[in-house]
């Protein structure tokens, strides 16, 4: 057997909602690993997450220029693609956790690197004990990322600063058209944001206001009931007060039954509540009760995707996980997650860390009580401090033409070796 043939391949993959940074996240696996060529042989990338895996569909990187590879640190979306497909255990899904190691033996995967969030993470880790009861030596480390800021022991996580950023400046900017016009028109802006059990995005609108009575005047989190009652008492508050009254509102607020004021009654891929039309609900709650005109916008796709505003500080979050990942993998450790730990508020300090898998699979970190206002339509200073460093800096893509310029990868896949058919269950 040659040395390269003795060097165990590597595989990266990327899961669930991507966001404006996670190419800077497989930027960092795939330079690192091409850094220690002594003890990393190919390095793949599943398409579209663990279904291209478990379709052996695997995209030789090794096609792809130095310069590209850079270039996956400005671009977002999901380079490689991504999936919502929720694994289970090897218990409840045996043949595909016997099709992965099939995968991993044939096209000899030492180091997998999973890219996502707290299911993704659950599948990371139960891959790398399935792998050890098998005695099949693979490293098997998770790689954090999600914008709704809600895995655990991570002092924040890769995608929430350049969401954050994206809806204060939103935020900031429909307020100043509203406030011209609210004399003789709209009185009331509603943004919908995204955060199904947590809401640190919507809290992370609070940083648009400078000073007090800056908006967003009314924040609504899923960790509050939303009570009609006092909602519409408070909008009139604010109108009556500033002339106008901008709102930001997660996508999760549920009412005093607990029941999600957005449901659609159907269920998405990981068997979570399909959410979406909050902003328009509230917006008919303003028009019966209030009567006031209103406009409502939908951040949607576009608070995860818009990379020409992202945050330094979110970009360097992004590629150090990556990287770390890869640099301890080389160090035989395995079943763990690169976290971020703060050091210090101001000026901002961090550093990168470590936690097993087992401590962030399917764990939710919702916002605590201490940053929501006592009367609940708020942030507190604590949850300021907390938020301000995480939007901190620019990190402006290239442009061409006036337009982001933004990578397209060859995406040449390695030949299939495994000769039947698996289908998808």
């Amino acid at each position: 057997m040659t040395t390269e043939e003795q060097k165990r391949n590597v595989l990266y993959a990327q899961s669930g909602g991507v966001t404006a940074v996670i190419n800077a996240s497989a930027c960092g696996v795939i330079e690192t690993a091409r850094k220690h060529k002594e003890t990393f042989g190919r390095i793949f990338a599943g398409e579209n997450g663990i279904l291209g895996v478990l379709d052996e569909r695997l995209i030789d990187t090794s096609f792809e220029s130095a310069d590209a590879i850079a270039s996956l640190r400005h671009t977002p979306g999901g380079a490689f693609g991504s999936c919502r497909f929720k694994m289970g255990s090897p218990k409840q899904k045996p043949a595909l956790y016997q099709r992965l190691l099939e995968v991993f033996k044939a096209h000899n995967i030492g180091y997998f690197f999973y890219n996502g969030g707290g299911d993704s993470q659950d599948t990371t880790n139960q891959l790398a004990k399935y792998c050890e009861q098998n005695n099949f030596p693979l490293t098997s480390i998770g790689i954090p990322k999600t914008i709704d800021n809600d895995l655990p022991i991570t002092d924040s996580c890769p995608g929430f600063g350049s969401v954050a950023k994206y809806v204060a400046t939103s935020v900031m900017e429909a307020s100043l058209d509203v406030a011209s016009m609210a004399k003789t028109s709209t009185k009331v802006f509603i943004l919908e944001v995204m955060g199904r059990h947590a809401g640190w995005i919507a809290a992370s609108g609070a940083l648009a206001a400078r000073k007090p009575g800056d908006p967003p005047h009314i924040i609504l989190f899923p960790e509050r009931p939303f009570l009609k009652s006092e909602f519409t008492k408070k909008v009139k508050e604010c109108v009556n007060l500033y002339g106008f009254c901008s709102i930001v509102v997660s996508e999760g607020i549920r009412n005093a039954d607990g029941n999600f004021v957005s449901e659609q009654g159907i269920k998405d891929a990981f068997g979570h509540a399909q959410l979406g039309g909050v902003a328009p609900n509230i917006a008919n709650i303003i028009r019966s009760e209030l009567g006031f005109k209103y406009h409502w916008a939908v951040a949607d796709y576009l608070q995860r995707s818009a990379r020409h505003i992202a945050s330094k500080t979110d970009v360097e979050h992004a590629y150090e996980v990556g990287a770390a990942a890869v640099s301890y993998a080389k160090t035989g450790k395995n079943a763990i997650m690169p976290i971020i730990i703060r050091t210090q508020d101001n000026p901002y300090k961090w550093a990168i860390g470590e936690t097993p898998l087992n401590k962030v699979a399917n764990i939710e970190k919702t916002l605590p009580p201490n940053f929501i206002s006592k009367d609940g339509f708020g942030v507190t200073e604590e949850c300021m401090q907390y938020l301000r460093p995480l939007i901190g800096g620019e990190d402006y893509p290239p442009y061409v033409d006036g337009v982001p310029n933004y990578v397209s990868l060859k995406k040449q896949f390695e030949p299939r070796k495994l000769t039947d058919d698996f289908a998808i269950e």
